[in-house]
């Protein structure tokens, strides 16, 4: 099936086409918005396609894949050796980090145009933010999937933290990763948040910090990738399936795994920011402890 659209309330629009689905918000005058939003929609038939010519090369290691020519390809790649610093050098990453954020972040340079005052592409969660002088958006965190409930649909998603992220702080990406997504991840993070100059960086950063957060226990069970999902990246890398509950000297230890990097790529100009969350506790670059999640 080709790639699809559908107009909804609020000035938003979904594209999607096979894996790829955007929800995408603009505001500014009509006419600016109705132009960025067909911007937005020719570009984005363009994508999958572009995307799967390259894709054997995409799932290689950083280190491994050969040149890429697509710009997505391109800006994947390089959002993921960037976050490849020393300590990581043997860290298997493949640019398939970083996918969901380079789309979103690709989509949205078709909203950053005159007579648009703010914009955001919003790419299963993966966000490329667009604001202008004296605008904000307000991002909600919800750290544990678990405890999601459809019910919330109908009376309101309860979130455990609200994020105001104001024109000129420099944030033009948050990305989330963590074991319950819908990526795999190679740590017990429930979520790992991440906000960084671009959406690409973002995920790519939340990817490696997500992995990070990690603990030994024999109780927490972990499969390879490809007998999970046949065309996983991750090949046989152990990725987590299970975790039980973990005594809080556990939970602290992974979360101070997670921290740790999270620093480290702050201190590189990486990241601006980021939340790690695990068994109802969290921890941030910006807070002095780790605390339970009220």
């Amino acid at each position: 099936m080709g790639p699809i659209s559908h107009e909804l309330s609020q000035g938003r629009r979904h594209f999607q086409h096979g894996p790829i689905d955007i929800i995408a918000y603009a505001e500014g005058d009509p006419v600016s918005v109705a132009r960025a939003h067909q911007a937005a929609w020719h570009r984005f038939g363009q994508i999958l396609p572009e995307l799967v010519d390259e894709l054997a090369e995409l799932r290689k290691p950083v280190g491994s894949a050969g040149t890429l020519k697509g710009p997505i390809a391109q800006t994947m790649w390089h959002a993921c050796k960037a976050c490849l610093i020393e300590s990581d050098v043997h860290a298997f990453l493949t640019p398939m980090a970083a996918v969901a954020g380079s789309v979103a972040q690709e989509l949205s340079a078709c909203y950053q145009a005159s007579g648009i005052r703010r914009a955001w592409i919003n790419n299963g969660g993966d966000i490329a933010l667009y604001l202008t002088n004296d605008t904000t958006v307000s991002i909600g965190l919800f750290a544990d999937l678990a405890r999601f409930d459809e019910q919330q649909l109908i009376g309101g998603v309860q979130t455990d933290a609200v994020f105001e992220v104001k024109y000129g702080m420099g944030i033009s990406g948050v990305a989330t990763s963590g074991w319950r997504g819908r990526s795999f991840s190679l740590g017990i993070a429930d979520s790992v948040t991440v906000f960084a100059s671009s959406a690409s960086q973002a995920d790519a950063a939340a990817t490696l910090i997500a992995n990070a957060v990690n603990v030994a226990d024999p109780h927490i069970v972990r499969q390879p990738a490809n007998t999970l999902k046949d065309d996983s990246d991750l090949g046989e890398q152990l990725v987590t399936v299970a975790v039980p509950e973990l005594s809080q000297n556990k939970i602290y230890e992974a979360l101070e795994a997670g921290l740790k990097k999270a620093h480290t790529l702050k201190q590189n100009g990486l990241i601006c920011a980021s939340v790690l969350s695990c068994q109802g506790w969290f921890a941030s670059t910006e807070a002095a402890r780790i605390q339970r999640i009220s």
